[in-house]
């Protein structure tokens, strides 16, 4: 019991289909309490479809994806379990604050912990900023605040750094690593393969499947490669090997004999 505790996401043979097409091929991990994982592969390769599956908003073919005990979806880990998407998710008439406590009212925080929020994500200076006034990089902060006010024990994002500078990515980066040092457990999607040395672990997706679920420093131990963007192409051109492979064996030969 005390083993399943400390995992804060358990995802087993999980299968997604989109019409009669697979997205997700029994995808299996767990994601320790309190780590921040790294989701990383190319447009595509079911990240999305994953994050959704691990909130419980998506249909699911098979498989069971568990989230702090219970199973994804379930009504009292609303306020356990944040999300920020891809696009902003707010509403651009509303200031910041408004935006922020909007948030904060559906679960009972307090208009001090709204304020709080809001100074965590560096928006302390445009609290009554209407949200369209404001960059790209501040309003990716605001629905970052808008997911942060519950203090949720599960944060999911889904490329929360796309289309920032350098900077912001660097400030975001830091305060993703504050919340983990706090006891929050986050799960970051990204297709930037830089962003992977500051996580604790990587899944690296392509094609609907889980080529690896490994330290950074194990990627680089297990392929040789200097830089994880090296060791993504090793596993990929590995994995096509093994398929190669696969292909030419006498089981998949007769089978195909089999079937004309």
């Amino acid at each position: 019991m005390a083993a399943a505790k400390s995992q804060a996401v358990v995802v087993e043979d999980l299968v997604v289909e989109r019409g009669s097409l697979p997205v997700l091929r029994g995808v299996s991990f767990t994601v320790p309490a309190g780590s921040v994982m790294g989701l990383l592969g190319p447009s595509g390769c079911g990240k999305t479809t994953l994050i959704r599956s691990i909130v419980g908003v998506q249909r699911i073919k098979s498989g069971t994806v568990t989230v702090l005990g219970k199973p994804s979806g379930t009504a009292s880990l609303r306020a356990q379990v944040g999300y920020v998407t891809q696009s902003p998710s707010v509403y651009s008439d509303l200031t910041v604050r408004q935006n922020v406590r909007y948030f904060g009212a559906v679960y009972g925080v307090s208009r001090s912990a709204v304020d709080e929020t809001i100074r965590d994500v560096g928006l302390a200076a445009y609290p009554d900023r209407l949200v369209d006034k404001l960059s790209g990089g501040q309003q990716a902060r605001v629905s970052l605040a808008c997911a942060l006010v519950a203090k949720p024990s599960v944060l999911v994002l889904d490329e929360p750094t796309v289309g920032l500078d350098p900077v912001l990515r660097r400030d975001l980066w830091n305060h993703f690593r504050e919340l983990a040092a706090t006891g929050t457990t986050l799960l970051v999607s990204s297709h930037v393969m830089d962003e992977a040395d500051r996580c604790d672990r990587l899944l690296l997706m392509r094609e609907g499947r889980l080529l690896a679920d490994e330290t950074p420093e194990e990627l680089r131990e297990a392929t040789g490669a200097t830089n994880l963007e090296d060791a993504f192409l090793e596993l990929v051109l590995a994995s096509e090997r093994k398929a190669d492979q696969d292909d030419r064996s006498p089981v998949a030969r007769n089978t195909d004999r089999m079937g004309a």
